[in-house]
């Protein structure tokens, strides 16, 4: 992890430090004198060298004090820590309800493949997937909130009591927009399963279908559910964009949003940082699960 991250943390620099031109100019607007110009530039350490730069870079990111954004002057690390735990009340629940969700229908479309239950899940599921997230979004804000009045149609209550109302069509969306995809994942991944030689010797022992589909064949599917479920993980951070967007909730996806539409790019640097941060710890965390879910993978 150590060396990919310096080579992500380099590569966004140089990417970074190719795009900001005069940086000192933007800060300051377009009317700063020389000696302002030369006090900012001092400020944001860009009177230093490249590699100064670098490893003040480095130690921005180990601190996580990332400076402060040139739209709103605030602290960017305030502005992710504010961010950081509305997207998390967003994205967790209809995320975990998803996982278990997506799992249980994919087995019963695996155990009654064929049927017409199969068959309606398998066009529902494509029927999903044909569908734009967008107008999942429209509709059922339309639908739900505006015409039937069942929930806000946006806002935002920063009071851990108060934001509720405001989480729950969210979560329905976001929930809706998952289970397409993963359902159509697992059952392909359980199909493949229940073709194994071992699934054939189990049902010879006289395991009833549920058993085997339970003890045997879930356990052996495990590892492409559980690399599926870790690669969606780091969207936890940036795949509520939209959702935030339209239901005016500041998390990250609005946060992020922002920045690139007034080129604040030292807040895009830091999310570019965090994001990929998240995407390798998340990847050794599927290491760790697919030891811990199959004895015969070993950690080297």
């Amino acid at each position: 992890m150590i060396p990919i991250l310096l080579g992500v943390t380099l590569l966004t620099f140089v990417l970074f430090n190719m795009l900001m031109k005069d940086p000192a100019s933007r800060f300051a607007g377009r009317h700063a004198t020389v000696e302002q110009l030369a006090t900012i530039r001092a400020e944001l350490g860009l009177d230093r060298s490249l590699p100064e730069q670098y490893f003040l870079f480095l130690k921005q990111i180990v601190t996580l004090e990332f400076g402060r954004s040139w739209s709103t002057k605030q602290k960017i690390s305030t502005m992710i820590d504010d961010g950081f735990s509305a997207t998390l009340c967003v994205t967790v629940p209809p995320f975990i309800a998803a996982i278990f969700v997506s799992i249980a229908l994919a087995m019963a479309t695996a155990y009654r493949r064929g049927s017409w239950f199969d068959k309606s899940m398998v066009v529902a599921c494509l029927a999903f997937l044909s569908v734009s997230s967008l107008v999942y979004i429209l509709a059922l804000q339309w639908g739900l909130a505006y015409k039937l009045g069942w929930f806000p149609i946006s806002g935002w209550d920063p009071s851990w009591t108060g934001r509720w109302s405001y989480l729950i069509l969210p979560w329905i969306i976001l929930f809706v927009l998952s289970l397409g995809v993963d359902i159509l994942l697992y059952r392909s991944v359980i199909l493949d399963e229940s073709y194994q030689d071992y699934v054939r010797t189990a049902r010879a022992k006289g395991l009833s279908g549920v058993q085997v589909y339970s003890r045997h064949i879930l356990k052996n599917a495990l590892i492409p559910i559980i690399t599926n479920v870790v690669i969606e993980m780091p969207f936890l951070i940036t795949g509520s964009v939209l959702v935030e967007n339209f239901f005016s909730i500041p998390g990250l996806g609005g946060l992020l949003v922002k920045a690139l539409n007034e080129s604040d790019l030292p807040v895009i640097k830091a999310m570019t940082v965090i994001i990929s941060i998240a995407y390798m710890v998340f990847n050794l965390v599927a290491d760790l699960l697919y030891s811990a879910a199959d004895p015969r993978v070993r950690l080297g």
